[in-house]
Formats: structure tokens, C-alpha cells, sequence
């Protein structure tokens, strides 16, 4: 029977959807990753994966298995945690890159300082493709904004803390003072706008009536702060906890005149999975630290 090695590295390679990509990860060789693959299908007597020559992805059978196997690996890994002084074992969490630099970030450290046994396994990227990863189970969780669609039934989402979405422009484009939709003669950079982030963006412009002339469209909070600093133009971003708005002599931070509309941070999980003693504690750190 395969060992709980094999198992995790199928878990592994599921998450990665490339055996070559998840290899480096394992510690093995492609070739050796998947022969691993192979033994496991073998003995369950089914083809979990379509091949093609340069991926492979979960069939229906292996989806299937996703979930129940994370179960073996949970309880594996929670044998003697009694004996222990805290959480222990592997959870993959994915997480908005703003937020590993902001709020979260800082909860993340606490909870490894807390304990030290447990792994935490982050993959960056944005709100509506792990929502995709969590239903598959290819990750346990992940720091995201509040969902502007119905979610699935088998998922559920947990507030962590709240952003401002604010107006921002270069240093010394602004009209303090007015009540009126602020004009700024520059061209607006607009977060992506099918990503969840950029339908609150979507919510502060009609909000605030602003009359908006589009420049480019970018799916990274950071790197429109940045451009903005450079001059090249102004947005509409969540006011991150990382940055220090206050004192950054490049930027200003525009007075909105209509309703103030919040992005809304907080954790994804799937409401049944073998992981849910850590997101538990994570979310009992994080918010009692707000």
C-alpha cells in the first residue's frame, strides 16, 4: 500500500497541475514523481489524471480522491498531537500578495512563533482563482476578498478585517477642499476589472460619480502603486495596511465625496476538510489581534 510520503506527494502535484514544477517541491526527479503517481493508480485501480506531453490535470477520479486523501494525511499527521503543546503537521494556504505584505503577514508570524511544529505552505495570487483551487482541494484555505458573486454551498468565507477603497494620485495633482467629483488630468489605471478587487473599483467610481478616462488595466495593487508614484497616472486601490499613506511624499490620497466602499478581506475554506483545527486558530489569532 502507498505511504502517506506518496500520498502527500500527490496532493503535491495536484496543487502544482505540472509533475516537473511540483518535483522541485517534493525533492524528486520528475521521472520519480511520477512513477509515484503510476504505483498510487495502480493500486487504487484507477487513472486519476489526464496526460498530455507537457501537463496533466485531475480527472474525475482523482478530484474525488482529493479530499479523502487529505483526511489520511490530517490524521497521520495529528497522531501524538495530543502529546503536544500546539498544532502541528502541513496546510497550504493561498493568500493576495497585498496581504502577506500587510495585516496578514504579521498574523502569519505570530502563528509560527505559536507553533513551531506546524508547516504553512503560501501560494500568491488573486481572490477568484483560489476559489477554483479551494473547490478542487488543491489548498486547504486562502486570504481573500469577500466574493462579489454567490459562493458554492460547500464553501464559506470568514471576514478578517476591512480596506478603504481610496482614491490615490501622484504628489501634488491635488484639489483639497472640493465636494465635487475630484478631476485630475492624468490617465486612471484600473485594477483588472473581472477580479473581484476590480468590482469594488468598479462600486467607488459609480459611487462617487468620476468621471474616468482609461489608460491600462494591471492585476497587481503593488505595481499600480508604484506607477503612480512615477507620475504615469491615478487609481482607485484598497487602502493597505502596509503602506504608511500619511508620509509617503509621492503619493496623496484624494478626498471622495460619495459613499466610502470597503474591500473586505478574509479567509476561504471548503465548510468540511481535515485542516480546519489551523484555520480555526488562524482565525481566532488574526481577529484577536484587530
Amino acid at each position: 500500500m502507498s505511504s502517506i510520503r506518496i500520498l502527500k506527494n500527490f496532493l503535491i502535484i495536484a496543487r502544482h497541475k505540472s509533475v516537473a514544477a511540483a518535483s522541485r517541491e517534493i525533492g524528486l526527479t520528475p521521472a520519480a514523481a511520477g512513477q509515484q503517481i503510476q504505483q498510487l493508480e495502480e493500486e487504487i485501480g484507477l487513472t486519476l489524471f489526464d496526460r498530455t506531453k507537457r501537463s496533466l490535470s485531475l480527472n474525475t477520479n482523482g478530484r474525488s480522491l482529493i479530499e479523502p486523501i487529505q483526511e489520511i494525511v490530517a490524521r497521520f499527521e495529528a497522531l501524538g498531537s495530543n502529546l503536544k503543546s500546539g498544532l502541528s503537521g502541513t496546510i497550504v494556504i493561498g493568500a493576495l500578495v497585498s496581504s502577506l505584505m500587510g495585516a496578514f503577514g504579521k498574523t502569519l508570524n505570530e502563528l509560527k512563533l505559536r507553533y513551531p511544529d506546524l508547516e504553512i505552505k503560501l501560494l500568491a495570487g488573486l481572490s477568484s482563482n483560489f476559489l477554483d483551487q479551494i473547490l478542487e482541494g488543491s489548498i486547504d484555505g486562502a486570504i481573500v476578498t469577500e466574493s462579489p458573486f454567490t459562493l458554492p454551498q460547500n464553501v464559506q468565507w470568514t471576514e478578517l478585517y476591512r480596506e478603504p477603497m481610496i482614491l490615490i494620485t501622484p504628489a501634488l495633482t491635488t484639489n483639497k477642499g472640493t465636494k465635487s467629483p475630484p478631476r485630475i488630468k492624468l490617465p486612471f489605471i484600473r485594477f483588472e476589472r473581472n477580479t473581484w478587487t476590480g468590482h469594488l473599483v468598479d462600486q467607488t467610481i459609480k459611487a462617487n460619480k468620476l468621471p474616468i478616462e482609461e489608460s491600462m488595466e494591471l492585476n497587481s495593487v503593488e505595481a499600480i502603486i508604484e506607477l503612480v508614484r512615477q507620475g504615469i497616472g491615478y487609481s482607485i486601490v484598497p487602502k493597505l495596511a502596509s503602506i504608511s499613506w500619511e508620509t509617503d511624499r509621492q503619493l496623496t490620497i484624494q478626498r471622495l465625496p460619495g459613499k466610502t466602499i470597503y474591500r473586505k478581506v478574509g479567509l476561504l475554506e471548503r465548510k468540511k476538510h481535515g485542516r480546519q483545527n489551523i484555520t480555526l486558530a488562524i482565525k481566532q489569532l488574526f481577529l484577536s489581534d484587530t
